[in-house]
């Protein structure tokens, strides 16, 4: 059961640390993850690389990058708890060329994945006799 006074605490609050609002949004499983990305280049607030106290506020733009995927977010809620994943997901908006550039870069990516030859290992013993007796037939 939810706690009444949680959302109006939620609503109350102006502004939060960088660092606990990417744990709480879900982005980064721990803090010293966020703060390790933050440390690393690898969130933008405005497009300028910040620090993990830094304060945001909602309507702030962040870009976030982890590996080959690019998040450009707007805030639209603050919260300092950490709840499911679908109230993380009240918590941004994802701006519709993020979302696209994000699907295309993903069926780049599975299409070169598709393209690589598989090769689960060594044969076994039974497919090395199916082998055999393939080049062995005149």
């Amino acid at each position: 059961m939810k706690n009444p006074d949680a959302a109006a605490d939620a609503a109350r609050r102006v502004s939060l640390r960088l660092d606990k609002w990417l744990w709480v949004a879900r982005f980064y499983k721990t803090r010293s993850l966020a703060v390790q990305a933050i440390d690393a280049g690898h969130v933008r607030v405005f497009d300028e690389r910040s620090k993990p106290a830094r304060t945001i506020r909602a309507g702030d733009f962040i870009s976030i990058r982890k590996g080959a995927t690019v998040w450009n977010i707007t805030l639209t809620a603050l919260s300092d708890r950490r709840g499911s994943a679908t109230d993380a997901l009240h918590l941004y908006v994802e701006s519709q060329e993020s979302i696209a550039a994000r699907d295309e870069a993903t069926s780049a990516r599975r299409a070169a994945l598709e393209a690589l030859p598989r090769f689960p290992g060594r044969p076994t013993k039974r497919q090395r006799r199916k082998l055999e007796d393939f080049l062995s037939e005149p």
